[in-house]
């Protein structure tokens, strides 16, 4: 039986997390949102000259390499670290784009406003960080030490959740009075002592007790 070649393997998969695939490549600000939501999350692979339903039409010319270097190097802030692989299969080029997750995150890359925001990755898309996710990132590089009373809103917080199961950014705010980045301060607070956990989807982003509570 004839062995399948890896990039067919790799299709098989499917997009998701950590695998996209691309027919081409030829705006440099819209794939650097792809390059940093990789980055900023678990790490993955673009397959370039590959049709959204896995078929395999090949790149065209070397240009596309060009295109994801000038994004990873000049969209992505601070640039995007990715190697590269050409293969051939069944005659057809195609290219496959690796990012490692970053110790760096958060990458920023234009939106389709070409202002520079923070992107992760969400299944099979790319979505836009919200501000309790920027303050994760920013507290887990941080060298000062955080300190967390167990009272006020954060007892407030806590024994909501022993009753409600989920709250979001908005019910927060609405139920105890504090401002967007207080709330969005309390909740990452939690989320880097595992107290909490953060679920994104492409409409809500919810907050419940930690399993490890």
């Amino acid at each position: 039986m004839k062995k399948k070649h890896p990039i067919e393997k790799l299709i098989e998969q499917g997009e998701g997390l950590n695998l996209d695939f691309k027919f081409e490549v030829s705006d440099a600000a819209k794939i650097a949102r792809s390059l940093v939501a990789f980055a900023n999350t678990d790490g993955g692979k673009l397959l370039i000259g590959v049709e959204d339903n896995g078929i395999i039409k090949g790149i065209k010319s070397e240009e596309e390499f060009y295109v994801i270097e000038n994004a990873a190097n000049n969209f992505c802030k601070p640039k995007v670290d990715f190697s590269s692989k050409e293969w051939s299969v069944k005659g057809k080029k195609v290219l496959e784009v690796s990012i490692p997750p970053s110790s760096r995150a958060p990458h920023k890359a234009p939106d389709k406003d070409g202002k520079l925001k923070a992107f992760f990755r969400f299944k099979d898309e790319n979505i836009l960080a919200s501000g309790v996710q920027m303050k994760i990132w920013r507290k887990q590089h941080s060298t000062q030490n955080i300190n967390i009373t167990f009272d006020g809103v954060y007892k407030w917080l806590l024994e909501f959740l022993e009753k409600n199961s989920t709250i979001s950014v908005d019910e927060l705010i609405n139920y105890t009075g504090i401002t967007k980045h207080k709330a969005e301060d309390i909740l990452s607070d939690l989320i880097v002592f595992d107290v909490v956990k953060m679920t994104v989807n492409r409409y809500e982003t919810l907050f419940s007790l930690s399993t490890l509570q």
